[in-house]
């Protein structure tokens, strides 16, 4: 009879033990506190092939085409499986714009969105050359 007691005794432990171990598992999964802040001079998403879809950079003033000086810019591109870079979205201390580009194999079908200075006006190009500049 010793036998049956000790096994019902050790049954019960094993049912208390696996009740507590399962109760941190029931209750609701919640945040705790703030998430951190994610830091760095830039951000690439890539696809499944490693290919460049989405960027995030910070291009540091200095010198462009014409020695004409550029402003620190911080630069969001969204990228094509093929890699051309369809929408631009740039910002900086004297302008910021926004840029459509055609589609892989055009070079000059796009739309800028622009504000430079206290000028705003809005490009659009077709292939064929046809361009119209809107400005108030």
């Amino acid at each position: 009879m010793k036998t049956p007691r000790t096994l019902v005794a050790l049954t019960v432990i094993n049912v208390v033990l696996f009740v507590i171990t399962m109760a941190d598992h029931l209750q609701p999964a919640l945040a705790a506190g703030s998430l951190p802040i994610l830091r760095g001079s830039g951000l690439e998403i890539v696809d499944g092939q490693n290919r460049v879809r989405a960027s995030i950079s910070l291009i540091p003033a200095g010198a462009s085409s014409g020695d004409k000086e550029s402003a620190e810019t911080v630069l969001l591109r969204l990228i094509t499986e093929r890699g051309r870079p369809s929408v631009k979205l740039a910002s900086s201390e004297p302008a910021s714009g926004l840029s459509f580009a055609g589609p892989t194999g055009t070079k000059d079908t796009y739309v800028i969105l622009q504000s430079n200075g206290n000028v705003s006006s809005l490009k659009l190009r077709n292939e064929g050359g046809a361009e119209k500049v809107v400005a108030p």
